[in-house]
C-alpha cells in the first residue's frame, strides 16, 4: 500500500500551527483501534511517535502505524532503552518494569503535539524529560519513586527532584504549569482524555478499550460513520 507523509511531516507542513480537535479526534480513534488490536495480542509497540504514524491514501484521518523494530510481547520484554525521549513514559525513564500502558502514554503526548504543534514534554535529556513531566503533572507518588531502579539519577535521597537547568538556562518547577496552559485549550473532554493517558501510575492509565469509550472520542460518531461507509 502506498503511504503518505508521517505525522511529524504533516505538523511541519502546517508550520507547527497544530490541527483542529475534529481532525485530531479522527487520528486518535484510528490509533486507539490500532492499539486495541496490539493489546489484544499483548504486543507493546515501544516507539510510538509522530514519525512512525503515516497517512494512508484512503482519506483524511486514516493512518498506519509503522516501525515495529522495538516492539515486543508484554511477557517477553527485550530492551530497557525504548521509546523516543519526548514520548517516553515515566516508568521507562525511572527503570520500572513496563507494560502496554507505555503506548498510551506516547499516544497522549502525540495528540497534545498535534494540537499545539510542539512536543508537550521537550526534554533535552532524561533528567530534563522527567522535569518537563513534573512541571505539568506535579511530582510522582512517593512509592512510584522509591521502587524505581533508576531513581537516584532523578531524585535525591529524600525523594526530592534533582535541580536541572537546560541549555537555554531554563529551570522547570514541579506543578508550575496547568495542563490547560500546556495544551492551550480549555476543552474539558480533550483535557480529560489527555490527562487519563498521562497518569503517573501505569495501572491507572486509560486503556485503548477505555479510550474508545471516552466521551471525547464518542462525540466523533465514528460507529455511525463506519456503518454508513460499509458496502451494501
Amino acid at each position: 500500500e502506498l503511504l503518505g507523509v508521517n505525522l511529524y511531516e504533516l505538523i511541519k507542513k502546517n508550520n507547527f500551527q497544530g490541527f483542529s480537535l475534529a481532525l485530531i479526534r479522527r487520528f486518535a480513534h484510528a490509533l486507539l483501534r490500532c492499539l486495541q488490536m496490539l493489546h489484544r495480542e499483548k504486543i507493546i509497540h515501544c516507539d510510538l511517535k509522530p514519525e512512525n504514524i503515516l497517512l494512508s491514501q484512503r482519506g483524511p484521518g486514516n493512518i498506519k502505524v509503522v516501525d515495529f523494530g522495538s516492539s515486543c510481547y508484554e511477557q517477553q520484554r527485550v530492551y530497557t532503552y525504548i521509546q523516543s525521549r519526548f514520548y517516553r513514559s515515566p516508568e521507562v525513564i525511572l527503570g520500572h518494569p513496563y507494560s502496554m500502558a507505555i503506548d498510551m502514554w506516547s499516544l497522549g503526548c502525540i495528540l497534545a503535539e498535534l494540537y499545539t504543534g510542539y512536543p508537550l514534554f521537550p526534554g533535552e535529556s532524561e533528567v530534563e524529560q522527567i522535569a518537563c513531566i513534573m512541571e505539568v503533572l506535579g511530582t510522582p507518588p512517593n512509592d512510584f519513586v522509591q521502587s524505581a531502579s533508576r531513581r537516584k539519577l532523578f531524585f535525591d535521597s529524600k525523594g526530592n527532584p534533582r535541580n536541572i537547568t537546560n541549555s537555554k538556562g531554563k529551570k522547570r518547577k514541579p506543578d508550575s504549569v496547568e495542563m490547560s496552559a500546556a495544551l492551550k485549550t480549555n476543552d474539558p473532554l480533550f483535557l480529560d482524555f489527555i490527562q487519563r493517558c498521562l497518569a503517573w501510575d501505569p495501572a491507572k492509565r486509560m486503556t485503548p478499550d477505555e479510550g474508545l469509550q471516552h466521551q471525547w472520542i464518542l462525540e466523533g460518531n465514528f460507529n455511525k460513520l463506519r456503518s454508513r461507509t460499509k458496502p451494501t
